[in-house]
């Protein structure tokens, strides 16, 4: 009996492993589950999407102008360089003297014409009146040469003729007295001699009266007044040069522009750049006009073929990442840098404003 109830016992290790087993089951089952729901609820959400995001850009594209071929191209050439002004210019005086007065300074914008720096013009000043005075005298000289012989002087030319004429007649009654004389003995004849002399002198000099006489009546030579109006002339250009000077103390601004650097102080000497002289300087201020600048860039070998003459390109500057410029290739330089094998390039900035 014992042995029987023995056999009818349960074998509890054979019904943990059977449930263990019912356990790893249900558990792989419930987690391929959930991986299968979440599989379909993540292809039908990325689905919508799909869909939604094809018609949002059908929509938008339909609504957009045309895009050029240009504007989705891709850029030919990045570079870097300096934004420069396209001319700078070094005022210079044509004439020497001491800065007497500077009226700007680095940084101030000018106009043409405006008065810049004023040089001691005492020296010029002297200069044009001698010139003036110099003048009036050469048309003193040509008025009296076009009005001819004054009546005076024609009055007077015709009494020193009358009178040589009435001193020849008294030398030529003389030496015919003498010479009935001589015959009777009572004269010699160095006496006659002389008188014949005085008679020669005498009728010279009614030459010379009568030449006198008829000059002053004809007036001055055509010659001689196309002399006295060349030296008119000249005595104007001498007035016109000596202002030329004078203004020249006054140096005014040749553009509109902004004054880049101020070079001389008063007090200083400043001379042409063709007279150098010690501690004297040619320049006195450097100008620029910035609304007219470029880009310069130093372009590598390897891009020479990339770039072209007028060929449209845009700038960014550093400082403004955010601002963009239209430009245009200005200048490709004819000869290269062959230590660094690279060309300069210079870029015309189409529309700067005061950021640049």
């Amino acid at each position: 009996m014992e042995k029987d109830l023995r056999a009818l016992r349960i074998d509890r290790k054979k019904e943990q492993l059977s449930s263990g087993m019912d356990v790893i089951w249900r558990i792989l089952f419930s987690i391929l589950l959930v991986a299968a729901l979440l599989a379909a609820a993540y292809f039908s959400f990325f689905r919508d999407n799909a869909e939604k995001s094809e018609r949002l850009t059908a929509e938008v594209a339909s609504n957009l102008p045309e895009i050029s071929d240009d504007a989705l191209s891709s850029d030919v050439l990045i570079a870097s360089g300096y934004v420069v002004a396209h001319h700078k210019i070094s005022v210079g005086s044509k004439v020497m003297g001491k800065v007497a007065w500077v009226g700007v300074e680095k940084g101030d914008r000018v106009r043409m014409g405006q008065l810049l720096v004023k040089l001691d013009d005492r020296e010029y000043v002297a200069r044009l009146n001698e010139a003036i005075a110099a003048q009036g005298a050469a048309e003193a000289r040509l008025t009296e040469l076009e009005a001819g012989s004054r009546p005076q002087e024609i009055q007077r030319a015709e009494a020193e003729l009358q009178r040589a004429k009435t001193e020849l007649e008294n030398a030529r009654l003389e030496w015919e007295r003498f010479q009935k004389l001589l015959e009777s003995g009572i004269v010699s004849q160095q006496q006659i001699d002389d008188a014949r002399s005085r008679k020669d002198t005498y009728q010279a000099a009614v030459r010379v009266a009568q030449k006198n006489y008829e000059l002053l009546k004809l007036g001055p030579r055509s010659e001689q007044i196309a002399h006295g109006r060349a030296e008119v002339e000249r005595a104007r250009a001498s007035v016109d040069y000596a202002r030329a000077l004078l203004e020249a103390t006054e140096i005014r601004a040749p553009i509109s522009g902004t004054v880049l650097e101020r070079i001389v102080e008063t007090g200083e000497m400043v001379t042409t750049s063709f007279a150098g002289e010690r501690g004297a300087k040619s320049s006195v201020v450097a100008l620029a006009d910035l609304n007219d600048i470029q880009v310069e860039l130093d372009i590598s070998q390897s891009d020479f073929n990339r770039i072209s003459r007028d060929q449209n390109c845009r700038m960014t500057p550093e400082a403004y990442p955010d601002r963009e410029y239209r430009c245009e290739i200005a200048e490709i330089s004819p000869e290269a840098n062959r230590q660094k094998a690279t060309i300069q390039v210079k870029v015309q900035i189409l529309e700067p404003d005061e950021f640049l």
